[in-house]
């Protein structure tokens, strides 16, 4: 599904930021990108959905050519992206939010019913603004936004920072369905950005752990432990 390969990224000042990275991510499976602050992890998602430009390398998403898209057709294509932060309107209600999902869709194009399946929450309160909603809350609201236009790829960046505990168990339920079911029966691909070690290694298939923006470990869930993956992430 995505295929991004030897990926070089500087900013302004010349300072190497991704050091010949690649990563992969396959529909039905996830794949939990793993390293300490600073390392270039969110760097990596940015290039990935063109916030951000690469010096070098190659991204290919479904045949086509990541690279000379720009990241509003990277979305038409079938990315959503799950901001750090959750970034949603706060001063637009949650059925507004999920409007602005649709953007990339028909203007008729209906919010999926899926979505509140998911997250029976935000049914319940639609019409409430996002700003007035809980951490929680909002992250869900960052999702299902996201998810509003049927990707075939979820890329999430620090899903559980800031959130309670029983939140982050709905998260990762809900995480794992998209993979293995999708919102339509057609299993999905995610990426996942992660800082919780526990939470990332639950739900993984396949890992990669960056550090000082260079890939250090990578390989399948059954190796995490074998690999010394939680004492790397730890340092």
């Amino acid at each position: 599904m995505l295929q991004a390969k030897n990926i070089q990224q500087y900013y302004g000042g010349g300072s190497h930021i991704l050091r010949d990275v690649s990563v992969s991510a396959s529909a039905g499976r996830v794949t939990v990108l793993l390293g300490r602050n600073g390392v270039g992890k969110t760097t990596l998602l940015k290039c990935l959905m063109g916030l951000l430009p690469i010096k070098s390398g190659t991204m290919e998403f479904a045949g086509q050519d990541l690279a000379r898209m720009k990241p509003y057709e990277r979305v038409r294509a079938g990315i959503g992206y799950v901001p750090q932060g959750r970034e949603i309107f706060a001063r637009l209600t949650v059925k507004e939010n999920l409007e602005m999902g649709l953007a990339s869709r028909p203007s008729s194009t209906p919010i999926p019913t899926a979505l509140f399946e998911l997250f029976p929450v935000l049914q319940q309160m639609l019409h409430r603004r996002g700003g007035d909603l809980s951490g929680g809350q909002q992250q869900q609201l960052a999702i299902a936004r996201a998810l509003a236009a049927g990707p075939k790829l979820l890329i999430l960046d620090e899903p559980t920072e800031g959130i309670q505990p029983n939140i982050i168990k709905d998260i990762g339920r809900i995480i794992r369905k998209l993979a293995d079911e999708g919102l339509n029966g057609q299993r999905m691909a995610v990426l996942l950005c992660e800082q919780y070690y526990d939470f990332a290694e639950e739900l993984a298939d396949d890992y990669l752990v960056l550090e000082r923006g260079a890939v250090i470990s990578s390989g399948s869930r059954s190796e995490m432990a074998s690999k010394g993956v939680r004492q790397i992430v730890s340092i």
